[in-house]
């Protein structure tokens, strides 16, 4: 019996050519296309949306002579995606769609109706690998970096569980982009040329703030500057008892108080922005461009400082709770008081940096070895041993 596979046929270049390569290797493949939206009020003009997808990934489908349906997700795309990320940026905190896409929307909800639909596995077209090892008896599943490092898309399944790294395959992360397209190209597939898709996962090219603004309500408040040399960035360091008071020290987060900057411009709302953020604050007249350094939402004040190097920028201490704590290798979790040197990123694409991840009673520090600009709440961190991501969690 042939194995059957469920790809998560997306209207992309990199989900057709996943599917091609099953068929190839001898699999059973059928087509899912997944509808999660439809308000086009809030997408740009006229790309991406759903329709053109779904019509290319049909067309795939049809090319490569395999079965194909559409499955509306938009219900619990808006449950578990949307009002998250609404009820995220009220709290002032930045949230990342496509790590929960893939964890709540691709990995659970989309993979329940493919094992329903009797699939063995389900592919996508995301750039990583995985392999299985045995430990203790027991299979242990290894998620790993695409061997195209411009493209390796590991971060973005930094919150799968052993359970759904067994039943996913991701068949083009042993290859590089030019190559996908090459293979595209060869099977005269109407995506090969198709551009990388942008934007939110599955809304299509969206404007964030229109797409805020659906819910959260515009509200006038001021752009405060802080200067360099505010006393809390050049204060002497206290002596410290142990390791667990450093660190509680070094990730601490600054408190600002309008008093201690100039007003420089106005904005309608804070928690539209997010720390590290140059454009759509409109303030000029600054001899280096404004960024944001923290939002402060109960008060609705943005605090900015200028240029890339403003030390209200930079730390090199982040803490993730115990609740928002995850191991893709359960078996690796560290317990209370242990240590481990990682590499870790705390954004897509950013290169790995060496850190130390400290375990304690209420969650996990992730110590790094260098200072890391705008460490922002919400995000996710994900840690590698070499190529391995082995966890992740979300930034308190």
């Amino acid at each position: 019996m042939k194995k059957r596979v469920i790809v998560g046929l997306s209207g992309g270049v990199d989900s057709s050519v996943a599917a091609y390569l099953l068929k190839e290797q001898g699999y059973e493949v059928i087509g899912l296309f997944m509808k999660n939206w439809h308000d086009d009020s809030v997408t740009i003009s006229d790309e991406c949306p759903w329709l053109d997808d779904s019509n290319d990934a049909m067309l795939v489908a049809d090319k490569l002579g395999i079965p194909f349906q559409t499955v509306d997700l938009s219900e619990q795309y808006k449950e578990r995606i949307v009002d998250y990320m609404f009820d995220e940026y009220e709290k002032g905190r930045t949230p990342n769609p496509d790590v929960l896409c893939n964890r709540e929307i691709k990995f659970d909800v989309f993979m329940k109706i493919a094992l329903d639909l009797g699939a063995d596995y389900v592919a996508t077209g995301h750039y990583c690998r995985k392999t299985t090892i045995t430990k203790n008896g027991e299979e242990v599943h290894q998620l790993l970096a695409g061997k195209d490092p411009n493209k390796d898309q590991s971060y973005f399944l930094c919150q799968l569980s052993q359970e759904q790294l067994a039943k996913a395959l991701f068949p083009v992360g042993e290859l590089l982009k030019p190559e996908v397209r090459d293979i595209a190209k060869a099977q005269d597939l109407i995506t090969a040329d198709k551009k990388d898709s942008q934007g939110l996962c599955f809304i299509g090219k969206v404007r964030l703030p229109d797409f805020l603004q659906q819910q959260l309500k515009p509200k006038e408040g001021v752009i405060v500057e802080i200067p360099r040399d505010n006393p809390f960035y050049n204060e002497t360091l206290p002596s410290f008892n142990n390791k667990l008071e450093e660190l509680k020290y070094r990730s601490r987060k600054p408190s600002y108080s309008i008093t201690e900057g100039v007003v420089k411009g106005k904005h309608q709302g804070a928690h539209y922005f997010t720390k590290g953020q140059r454009k759509g604050l409109a303030v000029g007249g600054t001899a280096e461009p404004l960024f944001v350094i923290d939002t402060d939402v109960t008060e609705n004040v943005i605090y900015t400082g200028q240029g890339t190097t403003h030390p209200g920028l930079y730390k090199n201490v982040l803490f993730v709770s115990n609740e928002e704590l995850h191991w893709v290798r359960e078996d690796l979790a560290l317990a209370t008081d242990q240590t481990m040197e990682v590499l870790a990123r705390i954004r897509y694409r950013q290169v790995l940096q060496k850190a130390t991840l400290h375990k304690v009673e209420s969650g996990m520090y992730v110590e790094f070895e260098n200072q890391q600009s705008a460490i922002t709440e919400g995000q996710f961190v994900a840690w590698y041993l070499e190529e391995e991501l082995v966890g992740s969690g979300v930034i308190s």
